[in-house]
């Protein structure tokens, strides 16, 4: 059995896929990862597309200027619904940080089935909203690939280039 710091040491930002199909019972496994997922409120205002359709996925692709996402079997884009996203007091919308978490969940639970994921966050969001048909509550804010991995090798740098503690935790 695995345990929580050996899946989340196997997952790495993955830009190499094989074309293999990714089974429907997995991708099922990833969706209920992310419903299972902590929100502020629990107001759960998160919209996942899960775009298999290639001529869907290539649409997707024009979004985002990189070849290798093309490979990738599956696409999902992770967007928020602003209008059921809990609001804090000084203004600040938390669907950003729920949807966060939920794809958190989605990469660590792809981890674990030997799958490959990729956060892009760096991407036409007015295109992917007019593609997907979106109306304006509903905000793309992350394309998700997945797909069997084809450069495994990178997990290792991925584990090298991490900073030690003292670089990221503050003691008082």
């Amino acid at each position: 059995m695995n345990t929580f710091l050996e899946i989340a040491r196997s997952r790495y930002s993955s830009r190499k896929y094989k074309s293999t199909p990714i089974e429907r019972e997995k991708l099922e496994l990833l969706l209920e990862a992310a419903r299972i997922a902590p929100s502020a409120a629990n107001r759960q205002p998160i919209v996942l597309y899960v775009i298999t359709e290639e001529k869907l996925r290539n649409e997707i692709c024009t979004t985002y200027h990189r070849e290798w996402l093309k490979d990738a079997p599956v696409i999902m884009v992770g967007c928020v619904n602003k209008t059921e996203a809990w609001v804090r007091s000084d203004g600040k919308n938390h669907g950003d940080i729920d949807l966060a978490i939920a794809i958190d969940h989605i990469t660590l639970q792809a981890a674990e089935l030997g799958l490959a994921t990729c956060w892009i966050c760096n991407f036409d969001v007015r295109k992917c909203s007019t593609i997907l048909g979106l109306s304006e509550n509903i905000e793309p804010a992350v394309i998700l690939p997945v797909a069997y991995p084809d450069d495994e090798d990178k997990k290792i740098s991925h584990l090298n280039n991490r900073k030690n503690l003292e670089g990221i935790a503050i003691w008082k």
